[in-house]
């Protein structure tokens, strides 16, 4: 399954998590909850908030984070 990343346009967090999952390389589904009452819902019901950016890793939920929070999770999924 392709992790989804949801974010909010104009977000500093999310331009730093998304800079660093492209950095390495790791495909993943981009969804701007900003405007979009169903994404934001979804976004809601996975992780009980609101705030982004909050990365969906085959239901495995990381919510409101940093990028060294980021690369934490990201130790057990992807090889180095």
């Amino acid at each position: 399954m392709t992790p989804i990343l949801y974010v909010k346009s104009g977000c500093p967090y999310c331009k730093a998590a998304k800079e660093h999952l492209d950095g390495r390389d790791i495909s993943y589904e981009e969804v701007d909850v900003r405007g979009n009452d169903g994404a934001m819902k979804k976004l809601q019901e996975l992780s009980g908030q609101t705030k982004t950016p909050t990365l969906d890793w085959d239901g495995d939920i990381l919510a409101d984070f940093g990028t060294d929070e980021l690369k934490e999770f990201l130790k057990d999924r992807v090889a180095a």
